[in-house]
């Protein structure tokens, strides 16, 4: 499944379409360049699934934690860009929170790709450099 984002105003669009084919799956993995939006699609997520607080990326803390004000159930923010080995995610414990049945959304998951159960849903977003559209890829789905 392809989703295509031509501006920013259509971000809550194509967020609400991603959320609709994931389904019941809570693991999402975001595979994409240095500034391709991945931060911004997850902070779009989470307004949509009812985070009132400002969505940033914990790329300093690696892991922000969220509140739903709709379900009151908490969402996981990872950004393991800053990791240099899948033991530094083991030691903050990113296992539990990956099989917690809570929404995780995974910046830079290269690393961690073995510890990610196998529903796992990876998304690739790509940008055209000509048009800045973005693509984003739900291949499995």
């Amino acid at each position: 499944m392809k989703i295509q984002i031509d501006s920013v105003e259509g971000l809550p669009e194509a967020a609400g379409k991603l959320l609709k084919a994931v389904g019941d799956r809570r693991v999402i993995a975001f595979h994409a360049p240095m500034g391709a939006g991945k931060t911004t699609l997850i902070a779009e997520l989470c307004r949509q699934l009812g985070v009132t607080d400002d969505s940033a990326s914990p790329t300093f803390s690696i892991l922000n934690e969220y509140r739903s004000q709709t379900t009151g159930e908490s969402i996981y923010h990872f950004d393991f860009y800053r990791l240099e080995t899948p033991e530094e995610a083991f030691d903050i414990g990113a296992e539990d929170y990956f099989y917690s049945g809570r929404y995780c959304f995974i910046e830079w998951p290269e690393i961690v790709e073995e510890m990610l159960p196998a529903e796992t849903v990876d998304v690739e977003i790509s940008v055209d450099p000509e048009t800045g559209v973005r693509t984003i890829d739900l291949p499995d789905l």
